[in-house]
């Protein structure tokens, strides 16, 4: 739930991980300034592109006129949109009329949509929750589409999210805006599909793809603009709690995260935490985040590739080295997590391909706690075991010790190929001395709890030498460092190259970054 510090010596501390929790929080931030308009981001084909759309400063407009057979919307009615929607059938389009559209005033007002339902915003429609209303759709209908809408100034709990609040299937959401509510800004259910869309500067999350009690099969988010969400500093409130993000996924199976801008937000730009699994992670643009661009931990299978990541990390990762912490908090961030041929997926590794990641505060990071396993006081996933095992009872003394629960309980960084990416650093840029420059691959000693079976270096020496982690055919401009076992080890190219880490085979390093 959290990045891992380092531990040599001293146990990991549990974390426990508060989910939908009704703490509920008023974002007080002003709507962000729109940066500049970012270039470089890789096309389809893997070819830098010269832009990305701003889909927040150039909305596409919607109908301007009713379509034949909508119901048409009130916005000098307040509750209309409701109220109409409890009196339609299913498979009702509602088209909303230009202007500020309310809900009742009571703070569980909401629009709760029947199967099959549309709604569709007039060009400058608005949803507006007025800092009173917590949800603006809600209830389990399914197949509902939500187009050219703009919903803002909703009051989720923390946890807790405005669109979809309770996680229906196969909603549709394109060319929408949702923006400045607290909490999430959007849930997510199976089959849900994110198009075109604005998520802008929500209080928590741009959007929380969770189920309650289930995992969400087949997600879909491609296309939109992911800026400055986490405005009210979650981790701030509660350290560790590992709850912001410009995306969060938990157990999402299957996903296709494509052609995104993601920038700007408060924490961690994607995050996929938790028994994930088969992310295609594509041609997207991922820059000035404040912590990480992309984590992947305690998940399974992904496709990371032809993605632009610049200048991510650069708050983290400053202050982290500002204490003196010596752990390399990377831009991509592996956590407990790796490729696995048993578990169906579109590939069976964690692959790092043919992205471009410039000026960032440190690059990757493969990462491994020896004290995190299923039933561990040290598991932040709290309650949760890996996909191989359903019973966390199973994961104790004497069974975890011995095959096949030694190797099934804990969350393998393993199968991680990371090559033909593009690796450049200039630290005037970044503004830094130290402790950005980093490349790593590394574990803890194993030390909590006392019936642990992977005391010691035993994870250490499997995610250095024995779980199938390798870089190379990569190319690095600028003096990019390495670290392998432990933060201490920091090695150059030619000691990164040889024995006994062999990394980087048949890769290229340029010292300067303009060379």
């Amino acid at each position: 739930m959290v990045i891992k510090k380092w531990h040599w010596a001293l146990p990991t501390a549990p974390l426990v991980l508060v989910l939908l929790v009704a703490a509920g929080c008023t974002s007080t931030s002003e709507a962000p300034a729109e940066p500049a308009e970012p270039a470089g981001a890789p096309s389809a084909s893997g070819a830098p592109a010269t832009s990305v759309a701003r889909v927040c400063a150039k909305p596409g407009a919607g109908p301007a006129q009713a379509p034949p057979g909508a119901v048409t919307v009130d916005p000098a009615v307040v509750g209309d949109l409701a109220a109409k929607t409890r009196n339609s059938p299913p498979n009702t389009t509602f088209w909303l009329r230009p202007g500020t559209h309310k809900l009742d005033p009571d703070r569980f007002s909401q629009v709760i949509p029947k199967e099959g339902n549309s709604y569709l915003g007039a060009p400058g429609a608005v949803l507006d929750g007025r800092k009173t209303n917590q949800y603006a759709f809600g209830g389990t209908a399914g197949d509902v589409t939500i187009r050219h809408l703009t919903v803002q100034g909703f009051v989720a709990p923390n946890n807790e999210g405005v669109v979809n609040h309770d996680m229906a299937d196969g909603w549709v959401i394109e060319h929408a805006a949702i923006q400045y509510n607290s909490g999430a800004g959007l849930m997510a259910g199976a089959r849900q599909q994110l198009r075109a869309s604005c998520l802008r500067g929500n209080g928590q999350y741009g959007m929380n793809a969770y189920k309650t009690g289930d995992s969400i099969r087949g997600l879909v988010i491609e296309g939109n603009e992911v800026v400055g969400n986490n405005t009210d500093d979650w981790e701030r409130q509660r350290p560790g709690c590992g709850c912001t993000g410009g995306i969060k996924f938990w157990a999402v199976d299957g996903a296709d995260v494509r052609g995104n801008w993601v920038h700007d937000n408060r924490g961690v730009g994607l995050w996929a935490d938790n028994n994930n699994n088969d992310f295609r992670i594509e041609g997207n643009v991922l820059e000035a985040n404040d912590g990480a661009a992309l984590m992947y931990e305690t998940s399974y299978n992904a496709v990371i590739r032809n993605n632009t990541i610049r200048r991510n990390n650069w708050v983290e990762g400053r202050k982290y080295a500002g204490r003196g912490d010596t752990f390399p908090y990377a831009t991509i961030y592996v956590s407990e997590a790796g490729g696995e041929p048993r578990i169906r997926a579109r590939t069976d590794k964690i692959e790092i391909s043919r992205n471009v990641l410039e000026n960032n505060w440190n690059g990757i990071t493969l990462w491994e706690s020896a004290d995190r396993f299923c039933n561990s006081p040290a598991n932040t996933s709290t309650g949760y075991c890996t996909l191989l095992v359903k019973d966390t009872g199973r994961c104790t003394r004497p069974a975890i010790a011995t095959a096949p629960l030694y190797d099934d309980c804990r969350w393998k960084t393993q199968r991680v190929d990371i090559h033909r990416n593009r690796f450049v650093l200039d630290p005037s840029v970044v503004k830094c001395t130290v402790e950005c420059d980093r490349m790593a691959v590394l574990a803890n000693y194993g030390t909590f709890p006392d019936w642990s079976p992977y005391k010691g270096k035993r994870v250490a020496e499997a995610i250095v030498h024995k779980q199938d982690n390798h870089w190379h055919d990569n190319v690095y401009r600028g003096p990019w460092s390495f670290v392998a076992d432990d933060p201490g080890r920091k090695l150059d190219s030619g000691q990164w190259q040889g024995a006994p880490y062999q990394q980087d085979a048949s890769s290229t390093f340029v010292p300067q970054a303009g060379g």
